[in-house]
């Protein structure tokens, strides 16, 4: 779907501009708030935000917590008693006592009053709260405001409802073999790609092919980048026909197996005339996808764990404006970034480099894939 998307939605370029734009919602808030994140961290982000969640629900406000089992495993187990006393509701996906532990809520979203919604890659943690460029690691964000944001405050009840007691666990545990949820508009020139786990593509792979193959230029800017066989394809089918292809990934990681994982794909990619650029003065954690037509920005990376394990939220953005941007987000990060130079890369890799990138390679590509099924006791 192509249109103009509300003009008063905006890029949220940084960690910093993303927590300020949401703790002034949180404040501003009076009716409702629904928080779902990945990662808590008791630090100084993690309990600003709490902070700002209590005082909303002391005000009156109906506040609803979301967080994963992993991601906010290490708080202490009192560090949600002020929100809980204040009449607030905290729910925790997926606890890491299950057998379904590979199968996480990456999700970033964040809706107040049904009115304004933040998506995105931040968890709220210090490394995610700087300018990326001085202090803290490169992400960024979204803001939407109207129908849109009551339409993805419904799908927190819907991902609330599948967490709750009452359900059975097994809809979460199942690594399902049946069609994805499709793409849904919700706005002229906004698409709501919603995704978990399954073994088919699921809406945010078939749009972002879809676009690929009839772009005039690609850019990614991505913290994990293990795409699958059919994407690296056409990437580089487009490449060698004279379309520009640049991928921005991390110079250095917060784990060190994807960026090993993401290297085994350099060679390949190189040869088909792709630039490959790495993210040189923080770790780069943004999720960005750029054609000509679409932007793409919300949780998932581009690898096995987000395409196929985990729940994420993406939004498909085509107005102009929007896409515009997105685009100048990206050359941004791009400045910051250092080219791989094809023939310096060949001679620098010894054979136990290139090995060790090919075992990582293989745990996050098809162990990790293979174990978590056999956890969750996916049936075959």
């Amino acid at each position: 779907m192509t249109g103009t998307a509300p003009n008063h939605d905006r890029w949220l370029p940084d960690g910093r501009t993303y927590f300020d734009s949401l703790e002034a919602g949180l404040r501003a808030a009076v009716r409702s708030i629904r928080l779902e994140t990945y990662i808590v961290a008791n630090d100084s982000t993690g309990c600003r935000i709490r902070d700002a969640l209590v005082a909303a629900a002391r005000r009156g406000v109906s506040v609803s917590v979301l967080v994963d089992g992993l991601g906010a495993g290490e708080l202490p187990s009192d560090w949600w008693n002020p929100l809980a006393d204040a009449g607030g509701k905290v729910q925790v996906f997926n606890p890491t006592t299950s057998r379904r532990i590979g199968i996480r809520d990456h999700r970033k979203l964040v809706v107040t009053d049904d009115q304004h919604a933040w998506i995105g890659g931040i968890n709220l943690a210090d490394e995610y709260a700087g300018d990326g460029l001085h202090q803290g690691w490169a992400d960024l964000g979204y803001k939407l405001h109207g129908a849109p944001a009551a339409q993805l405050a419904a799908e927190f009840d819907a991902m609330s409802a599948e967490c709750s007691e009452t359900q059975p666990k097994v809809v979460i545990g199942r690594i399902r073999r049946g069609p994805r949820p499709p793409a849904r508009d919700l706005a002229p020139g906004m698409q709501l790609m919603l995704s978990g786990p399954g073994r088919m593509a699921n809406a945010f792979q078939k749009a972002l092919r879809a676009d690929v193959s009839s772009a005039q230029r690609v850019q990614f800017a991505v913290a994990y980048f293990l795409p699958g066989y059919r994407m690296r394809r056409l990437l580089r089918g487009i490449s060698v026909r004279g379309v520009p292809v640049q991928i921005l990934v991390p110079g250095r990681s917060d784990v060190a197996i994807a960026r090993r994982a993401a290297r085994h794909l350099y060679a390949s990619l190189l040869r088909s005339g792709i630039e490959l650029w790495e993210y040189q003065p923080q770790v780069l954690h943004a999720k960005l996808f750029l054609t000509e037509r679409a932007a793409y920005v919300g949780s998932s990376n581009l690898d096995t764990r987000s395409l196929h394990i985990n729940y994420e939220l993406m939004l498909r953005l085509t107005d102009p404006v929007r896409v515009a941007e997105g685009r100048q987000i990206f050359e941004t990060l791009r400045s910051r970034a250092k080219r791989v130079d094809p023939v310096a890369w060949f001679h620098s890799r010894s054979w136990l480099e290139r090995w060790r990138d090919g075992l990582a390679y293989w745990i996050l590509s098809r162990a990790d894939p293979y174990v978590t099924r056999w956890l969750a006791m996916d049936p075959r």
